[in-house]
């Protein structure tokens, strides 16, 4: 699943009438970049959540004839149902009892797919969180067995326990998810609310683990002024040469 349903208020003006999973980076719209990476892993099957502009993002896609795969769309236009009430909606998608990847639009990376679903398999927790050592506005916290027991917000200061440990790991959520599908089983919020949330809520009861991706190349393409840095990346153009696959879009 790509979450693609936010306003993009960080990317103002140019969201003011464009979804932001249409802005492009290096020529290249997110969305595009998001659905080549999962494609280059072998996904052949996406839900994208859509909101904001929903149309665009709609045509866009069928404009690209579905980049060869089975694409479908949750519309939220109704109600914007944050991450974790986009999912729940989505949820009649996740019908095979496999794990399955949540990413969003606004990530551009080169972190191995594969290597991750792996390690989601070998250990089976209900979720396996990516996450890296960078400078990041809140962070996760783990404990010594990388198990996911709070949250940390370095700006205020705000901190969310789940349970006591003496030492913990804070580093950063990267946006990229392998799932259990029997999460769905044990949501009870609707509506609106965040899938943080969720996970801080069902940690304490049940495994959800992290991901280390330190050596891979990550980049938010969230903020209106880092646009200039980001068309200029050479480790973007580098990304995108690797996951294009000429011919089969």
């Amino acid at each position: 699943m790509i979450l693609a349903a936010g306003k993009g208020t960080r990317m103002l003006p140019l969201t003011g009438n464009m979804p932001k999973a249409l802005i492009e980076i290096q020529g290249v719209p997110l969305i595009e970049h998001t659905i080549l990476y999962l494609k280059y892993y072998g996904i052949t099957e996406i839900i994208i959540n859509i909101h904001h502009h929903a149309s665009q993002i709609v045509d866009f896609i069928k404009n690209k004839n579905n980049f060869g795969l089975n694409i479908e769309f949750s519309d939220e236009s109704d109600l914007l149902l944050d991450t974790g009430g986009g999912l729940y909606k989505a949820r009649h998608f996740f019908n095979d009892s496999q794990p399955f990847v949540l990413t969003s639009s606004d990530v551009i990376t080169d972190l191995d797919l594969n290597h991750m679903l792996d390690a989601h398999v070998q250990k089976n927790p209900l979720a396996t969180l990516a996450v890296k050592h960078r400078k990041s506005s809140r962070d996760f916290l783990f404990d010594s067995d990388f198990l996911l027991c709070g949250w940390y917000n370095n700006i205020t200061g705000e901190s969310r326990m789940i349970k006591e440990v003496s030492h913990t790991i804070k580093i950063a959520f990267s946006t990229i998810h392998v799932i259990n599908p029997v999460i769905f089983d044990l949501i009870f919020e609707r509506g609106r609310f965040s899938i943080i949330d969720l996970y801080l809520r069902l940690a304490n009861d049940h495994y959800i683990t992290g991901f280390e991706h330190n050596n891979s190349k990550w980049f938010e393409c969230g903020r209106f002024e880092n646009l200039q840095q980001l068309n200029q990346c050479e480790e973007i153009k580098d990304i995108y040469k690797k996951y294009h696959l000429p011919g089969k879009v």
